[in-house]
This record gives structure tokens, sequence and C-alpha cells, in this order.
């Protein structure tokens, strides 16, 4: 027994020896002490769960629609740049992103999922079961896409078994008819034919109790939101008693009491109200006292300020992009938060959209050329940054006359470099025009002002002294005898 003691006393110096965190009993100060910041804890809220209240927030708070609206149009406004050697099969897919609004239905799949954490963009394939797995397209059956949020439809519990990107995923997709005004013959949609997009991402057991979703990015700005709104609101009711007169009556209470003078009073009052202006005046008894005071607002912008920054950092939105303010201070512009955001954009664009859109890429060229898509089929997201005209001329200048002195000083031949200036083109907005055609007529005259290769020579020297010495009889031409005596190069 006195070892178990000497045992447990041990264990007791050892947490009280190794105890993490500041600590002053006197002063309650640190951690145990008993102070009121002991007292805070972070306790889950749920307003994913709200789907009603979310929709309110949206519709009703013009923050809650700019901090779900604003990424989503962003992330699918500039488009794609795609790149296949068929000029047919390009413009033929610049033509159906826009006829089947394909960059509408990815914007609000993205805003559905930040607003209430999930949804999906269903590719419609013209003749398909939906409930199988997406196999070849034929030509001209790809007729859009079809965005129904995480209320619309549930994940099966069955997952892909497959290894890859989509393992551990649902497999199928039950659709909720009478939510989705929609009739999808079985009301299940295969995972291949779905392109997934999740709102905020949580860990493992919280993902569980979303039923395997993303949280909406609102669920922890409300706080701030609701601060932000009530500080408004505030700001305007004190607009209304910024000015407050006072008229102080000698014998107020008697007068009120008595119904002669109270009406006497009130007409007083009435007239002072009337003919109260800047040039009027104010009459009053000798004995009454009149006095005015005034609210100053000093303080309160730097409040509201205080609040809108928090939620746009919360957001990740610029104050310039998401409240449409001009930055304050010594040349201060707001390109670098601007240039930021646009970087955090991009960063959003690869990891959410490009999985998805390289789906949508590979089954429109199904759709067009009617055979799967090469290798090097391929695209890049446009740049969010636009550069004004004198920015463009300067990078014109500068990038085409690299390019002219590598062609100057033969390191590129003509064709590469006109394939370079066309790959400017969507930055500069110049040498579109260059065509597939001049850049091949350019590489067929470049081949026909190349100098025959060595072997190329001694062949046609080969078969041509073969042919005069079988004319002649002679076992080696004249014209070779004598370029071999002046050692001068037969031609």
């Amino acid at each position: 027994m006195k070892q178990i003691k000497r045992m447990s006393k041990r264990r007791q110096l050892k947490t009280q020896r190794f105890s993490d965190g500041f600590q002053n009993l006197p002063l309650r100060m640190g951690l145990g002490t008993g102070t009121t910041l002991n007292a805070n804890r972070y306790i889950p809220e749920f307003k994913t769960f709200n789907r009603a209240e979310l929709e309110w927030a949206y519709q009703g708070s013009w923050i809650c629609g700019l901090a779900v609206d604003v990424v989503a149009e962003d992330m699918t406004r500039e488009g794609v740049d795609v790149k296949c050697d068929d000029l047919d099969v390009s413009s033929g897919i610049d033509v159906a992103l826009d006829e089947y609004r394909v960059w509408d239905s990815l914007c609000d799949a993205i805003k559905w999922a930040r607003l209430y954490g999930g949804s999906i963009a269903v590719l419609l394939i013209d003749g398909d079961d939906m409930s199988q797995p997406l196999a070849h397209i034929p030509r001209g059956a790809f007729k859009g896409l079809l965005v129904l949020d995480c209320w619309q439809v549930n994940p099966s519990e069955e997952l892909v078994q497959d290894l890859g990107p989509d393992f551990g995923k649902p497999m199928y997709y039950e659709v909720f008819a009478k939510q989705c005004a929609i009739d999808i013959p079985g009301n299940k949609i295969h995972h291949s034919r779905c392109i997934r997009f999740e709102g905020r991402r949580l860990p493992y057991y919280l993902r569980q109790a979303y039923r395997g979703w993303g949280a909406s990015i609102l669920e922890p700005l409300f706080d701030r939101i609701e601060k932000f709104d009530m500080a408004t609101d505030g700001a305007a009711q004190l607009v209304n008693k910024c000015y407050l007169r006072f008229y102080k009556v000698k014998g107020l209470r008697s007068i009120l009491t008595n119904d002669v003078a109270r009406r006497g009073f009130e007409v007083q009052m009435e007239n002072v109200r009337q003919f109260q202006s800047i040039e009027g005046m104010t009459l009053g008894d000798v004995d009454d006292d009149f006095q005015t005071t005034s609210y100053t607002f000093t303080g309160l912008p730097e409040i509201l300020l205080q609040f809108a920054q928090q939620i746009s950092g919360a957001t990740g939105i610029p104050l310039v992009r998401l409240f449409g303010q001009s930055p304050v201070g010594f040349n201060s512009t707001g390109e670098s938060d601007i240039r930021l955001y646009y970087d955090n954009t991009k960063q959003a664009q690869e990891k959410m959209l490009r999985p998805g859109m390289k789906k949508i890429l590979n089954a429109i060229y199904m759709s067009i050329a009617g055979l799967a898509p090469d290798r090097d089929f391929n695209f890049d997201f446009r740049p969010l940054w636009q550069m004004t005209n004198e920015q463009k001329a300067q990078s014109a200048t500068a990038m085409v006359g690299a390019i002219v002195q590598a062609l100057q000083n033969e390191a590129i031949p003509l064709p590469t470099a006109m394939k370079e200036l066309k790959k400017l083109s969507p930055v500069l907005g110049m040498f579109s025009s260059i065509t597939d055609e001049d850049i091949a007529e350019a590489e067929k005259q470049e081949n026909e002002l190349m100098p025959p290769m060595a072997g190329e020579i001694n062949g046609a020297e080969q078969i041509q002294g073969s042919d005069q010495n079988a004319n002649s009889g002679a076992m080696v031409s004249k014209e070779t005898e004598r370029g071999s005596q002046t050692n001068w190069p037969d031609r």
C-alpha cells in the first residue's frame, strides 16, 4: 500500500511539474484560475441544416448574396483556352459552350455548393440511361448540364471501390422528383455522369453528419454579418436622433393638468415648430429655457470598417471587390489585394473546377468529332486580370521583339515564330489572324529554301554518275574526275 501511495504521489508531482500554460492564482490569470475567459467554448451551430434560413439570408442580405455569388462568378467569368490541333473541333467546342449555357450552369452549381454545402452538375446525353456509367457519346448527343443542389439529391450508401479520384464517393445520386420538378427514369444518376461540388470542406466525422457533403460558407459568417447589420441599423437610428432640442417650461405639470392651459401650451409649441428655421426665431417666456444637443459620429465609421474587414477576411474577398469600397491610404490602389484574390481564385479553379471541366470538354469533343480526344487535348483557364491598352502595348513590344530577335539570329525558323505569335493572341489581342494554313505555307517555303543534306547530295551524284557511265561506257565521268582533281564540290 505504501508503495502504491508513493507511486500515486510521484504521478501527481509529474502532472503538476509538466502542466502546460501560464497560471497565476492570486491575479486569476492563466488556465484554470476561474476567470471569465475560461468559460469560453466553441459549439457547433449547424446552420447548414436550416435550408430556409440560408435561403432567407441569401435573398434578404446583400452581403450573404455577394459572399456566395462573387467567387462563383469570377471562377466562370473568362472561360478557357482549348488546346486542340483541329480548328474545327476547337471552334465547335466554343460554340457548344455558349449554345448550351455551360458556364451559366457551372456558375449556378458553384453558387449552390457554397450556399447549401454541395451540388452536382449532370451531363445531359441524349438517349442515354442516367443510371448507367458514362460510355461513348455519339455525335450531337451532348445537350448541356443539369444542376441539382444537395437538397434535391440523396447520395447512395454504395460507394465507389475503384481506385482513383472518385474512390470512397457515392456510387449513385438518388433524385427527389418532387423537389426537382423533372422526370428522370429511375430517379438515379451514376457518379460518372456527375460533376460534384462541395462547399466548405469538413473533416471526416463532421462530413458524416452532413451526409457526406461540405458546409455552407455562410455558416462561420453568420455572427459577423449579424453584427455588421446591427451596427449599420444602429448608425441609421442615430441619424434621426443626432440633433435634439429641449424646451424647459416652468410649471409644466400644472399646465398639463389644466385643460385650458394645456391647449394654449400646445398652440404655442406648434407655432414654435412651424416658424423655427434658419431665418426664423423661437419665441418663449422669460422663465422658459431652450437648448439643443447634437451627436457626433466620431469613431462610428471605424467600427463599421472593422466589421467589414472581418467579413472580407472571412470570405477571402477584398473590400474593393466585396463592398466596392475604394482603398484608403497614401498611394493605395488596391491592385495588390485584387491580384492576391485572383491568385486564390485561380487556385480554386485548379482544385475545384478543373476535373469537372475536363470531363465536360471530353464529352463535347466526342459529341462533335465522334471519337475520344487524344492525349494532347487540354485546356487552360484564362487569366482574370485584364491588362489595359498601355500594358498590352508594352507587353506586345517586349514579347514580339524577343521573337523577332530570335528569328533574326536564326535561333528559330519562321514557322516557329509564327506559332509563338499566335500563342500570344489571347494575351495581347493581336496576331489572331494567323491561321494554320499560313503556318503550313511558311513551313513549305522553309523546306524549299533549305539546302539538300550531305546524304542527299552523295545519292544524287551516284545516280547521275551511273547514268552517265551507262551511256558513255566510261568507269568515271569527266565531271567527277575534274571535280576530284580541283577539290571542288560536285553539285
